[in-house]
């Protein structure tokens, strides 16, 4: 009787009314300053310094021989990109030289020195083995053996390639076999248990792992490259940018010395460039760099 009257009572109430939920208010987008740029600011700081220059020279009046003005400098880069590609009093055709030369001995030194390092980290002994002698050629100053290379191999392109090889080659063949070396054992146990083979374990684990060792060499050798195609033309050439820079500072032209030296160095950035935007491409898998992520409070 008592469980009927409270199932009748229960029934008789109301239904409780629904809470009111509150949307919860979207996240406001924060908009970026343009002036926030890492590029933008890193442009500010280029023209500022640049105008500091400028104001120096002329303020101070500093010889026009010893240090040129921003000034002169332009004008100096203005007129050798200005000329014919064939004419071979400007920028074009010494750049062109120049740029093969690069192109030739970082292709040639970074590959051999990636396929030696790959063979070596794969071989304990040989690794033993070449040590001492690969420390010894390493610390061989190139520049002191550049003249020798330019009498067995002439003034022309080759000799130029082999010392860019040389300055290339060794970046590449260290950080190759540093990475390696790097590997995590537990990856190459696990792959082991799966009964993998050699070249499966090679292709899985070693490979991947060792890419951002063998990128960062090849940024080094990028940078060493150039430095070494220019050596290589002040030691002999008949042709290419550090062959133009001779022939300016025989005439007391600093300004266009200068403009040489910023012509090879916009060849520099794009190398590097290129070479991370390659890097980005194959290590996509790689996480993002914890110090370039922004956390909006």
């Amino acid at each position: 009787m008592s469980i009927a009257m409270l199932t009748s009572n229960d029934a008789a109430e109301p239904a409780a009314a629904p809470v009111a939920v509150s949307p919860r208010p979207a996240p406001r987008v924060r908009r970026s300053h343009p002036f926030a740029s890492t590029r933008v600011q890193s442009m500010l700081l280029l023209v500022a310094l640049l105008g500091a220059w400028e104001g120096a020279v002329r303020l101070f009046k500093v010889p026009t021989h010893l240090v040129p003005p921003v000034s002169d400098i332009a004008v100096a880069l203005w007129r050798g990109l200005a000329t014919s590609p064939w004419a071979k009093d400007g920028f074009w055709y010494h750049g062109g030289v120049t740029v093969a030369e690069i192109l030739l001995g970082f292709l040639i030194g970074s590959g051999v020195g990636l396929a030696i390092g790959i063979v070596v980290s794969q071989m304990p002994r040989l690794e033993a083995l070449l040590e001492p002698y690969v420390a010894a050629l390493q610390s061989v100053p190139k520049v002191a053996i550049a003249p020798i290379i330019v009498v067995w191999l002439g003034f022309g392109i080759g000799s130029k390639v082999m010392i860019i090889c040389l300055l290339t080659f060794f970046p590449v063949l260290v950080t190759s076999i540093a990475g390696f070396k790097a590997v995590d054992a537990d990856r190459i146990d696990l792959l082991r248990s799966l009964s993998a083979t050699r070249w499966q374990i090679f292709r899985k684990a070693k490979f991947p792992s060792a890419l951002p060792y063998v990128f960062a060499g090849l940024n080094m050798a990028a940078a060493f490259s150039v430095v070494g195609a220019v050596v290589g033309e002040f030691v002999g050439a008949q042709a290419g940018l550090g062959v133009l820079i001779l022939q300016m500072e025989a005439q007391a032209d600093t300004g266009g010395s200068f403009a040489v030296c910023v012509v090879l160095s916009v060849i520099g950035i794009v190398m590097t460039d290129v070479l991370r935007r390659i890097q980005r491409r194959v290590l996509h898998w790689m996480p993002a760099d914890s110090s370039q992520r922004t956390v909006s409070v």
